[in-house]
């Protein structure tokens, strides 16, 4: 290769190889300092497009998790007060028997039964959240100079399907609520594969580059120090 003062080539392979180093230790130190290897769509544009779809439908997800739980919440209520009406139900039955047996003071066993009656109006028009019934239930009662207990045998088998119902839907929530969330752990570390950094390795990688850049900067000194030797022939 002929030595020359107007092309310096030692010097410009030495300049771009330092430029690229340059460049390859900006990327490590953003890596490292960011935790990520895609933090934008300029780094790796199909990788960032994908874990931004990813996130939207993770976010999308935290909808579906609240109105399970307003659904949950709102089950939780039906079923506290199907476990009140079906207690008020049980005392009732019993207050019923007497009644039709006659036995002992009737007057104040019918009163208790149509306390209970008030009650149990009262637990059901109460259960409701956020605006939502949450216990749909219709018994026919009659009041305690008519009660019998067939009546309200026929109520406690009205509570007890009601309740059945509301227990097959709150264990069916649980499992989707905790689908929800496995699936959304899931996609969080999907998209954490996608563009999260090792950072053990961009570590190791910005030592590395940090040296090359000292050589580099060193080389170029080296060449560029080539027409000092070409000025040398001449004395």
């Amino acid at each position: 290769m002929a030595n020359s003062i107007n092309t310096n080539t030692g010097a410009m392979v030495a300049l771009q190889s330092l430029n690229q180093t340059s460049r390859d230790l900006i990327t490590t130190q953003n890596r490292v300092s960011t935790g990520l290897k895609v933090a934008s769509a300029k780094d790796n544009g199909a990788v960032w497009a994908v874990a931004q779809t990813q996130k939207a439908n993770m976010i999308a997800l935290d909808a579906t998790k609240t109105n399970l739980q307003r659904s949950q919440s709102v089950n939780d209520v039906g079923l506290a007060a199907g476990e009140s009406v079906m207690d008020a139900l049980v005392q009732m039955k019993s207050l019923a028997a007497s009644i039709d047996a006659g036995v002992g003071d009737t007057a104040a066993y019918e009163a208790d039964y149509d306390a209970l009656v008030t009650e149990i109006t009262a637990s059901i028009a109460a259960a409701s959240f956020d605006g939502t019934t949450a216990l749909t239930l219709t018994l026919t009662l009659g009041a305690g100079s008519a009660a019998t207990e067939a009546t309200v045998q026929t109520a406690i088998d009205a509570t007890a399907t009601a309740m059945q119902g509301l227990g097959t839907t709150s264990k069916s929530l649980e499992r989707q609520l905790t689908f929800t969330s496995k699936l959304q752990d899931a996609m969080e570390t999907g998209i954490g594969n996608l563009v999260d950094a090792d950072l053990a390795k961009e570590s190791a990688k910005l030592t590395a580059l940090q040296t090359k850049q000292q050589l580099g900067v060193q080389a170029l000194s080296i060449a560029n120090s080539s027409s000092s030797i070409l000025l040398s022939l001449f004395r």
